[in-house]
């Protein structure tokens, strides 16, 4: 396999492969694709350099300028900060059934997120089911929240707490999401509309000093397991190990 990033960015891990599909682990720190208008190393470079036949897989769309941007087999996609697991086709027809997954909600994800704050006895576990709007404040953002804008997009998510350190919002809590629908910053929104917003999240996030003796570098949001079908129908599931910055926050808190 070659390798074609920046050297100071993280390659991705290719966790299987055959035929049909990469399943990747994505570093934290890589964007997914360009935006025609920036130009930094991407997801998508690295899949065409290394995969030049699957290029046209997919849907490409085209930027402000009018040119052509490739997006070879993505499917979904993960926040640059985001790291973890990420299916890519290498098909056509591969792309179609996990399209169609995605849309008709058969495919699970879970993550593993630290936040600020710790929860109530009777709110370790739940559902987060808040429809998600464009924030009235900040055009980048998103918002669960009273006055958010636009067309409300139902989402939902479940969650259960790990394990907590601290007490209110002096603490922290680490916990394991599964969101059901696919919205646009959908745990980062979600969990700063419960007032537990994730750790490092300088967007969403409590401007907070964090006292923990080491620098918190970025969000701190993994997906760590994903379930799905093959185009044979047989039902597959990969994980994505923690990274090794995600575990030293972890260590650090006390929360493993």
């Amino acid at each position: 396999m070659q390798e074609k990033l920046n050297s100071t960015q993280e390659l991705p891990q290719i966790i299987y492969e055959d035929i049909e599909l990469l399943v990747l682990n994505k570093p934290a720190g890589l964007v997914m694709h360009g935006d025609g208008r920036t130009r930094e190393d991407t997801l998508v470079d690295w899949l065409i350099y290394n995969y030049p036949e699957i290029k046209e897989v997919g849907e490409a769309w085209q930027s402000d300028n009018g040119g052509v941007m490739y997006r070879p087999g993505i499917v979904h996609r993960l926040d640059r900060e985001t790291s973890g697991i990420l299916l890519v086709a290498k098909t056509q027809e591969s792309y179609e059934s996990l399209k169609k997954q995605f849309k008709n909600r058969e495919i699970q994800k879970e993550y593993r997120v630290i936040l600020n704050g710790t929860f109530k006895d009777d709110a370790q576990s739940g559902t987060i089911d808040k429809p998600i709007g464009k924030s009235p404040s900040d055009f980048r953002k998103w918002s669960a929240q009273p006055g958010a804008r636009g067309n409300m997009r139902e989402a939902v998510t479940d969650y259960e707490v790990l394990n907590m350190v601290g007490k209110g919002n002096d603490g922290y809590s680490y916990v394991s999401a599964r969101p059901k629908t696919g919205r646009t910053h959908q745990l980062r929104v979600h969990f700063k509309a419960v007032h537990h917003p994730v750790l490092g999240d300088r967007l969403y996030g409590a401007n907070k000093v964090h006292n923990i003796g080491v620098r918190v570098p970025r969000t701190m949001l993994h997906a760590c397991k994903i379930n799905f079908k093959s185009l044979s129908g047989m039902e597959l599931t990969y994980k994505a190990p923690l990274p090794r910055d995600f575990i030293n926050i972890l260590d650090k808190l006390e929360l493993t």
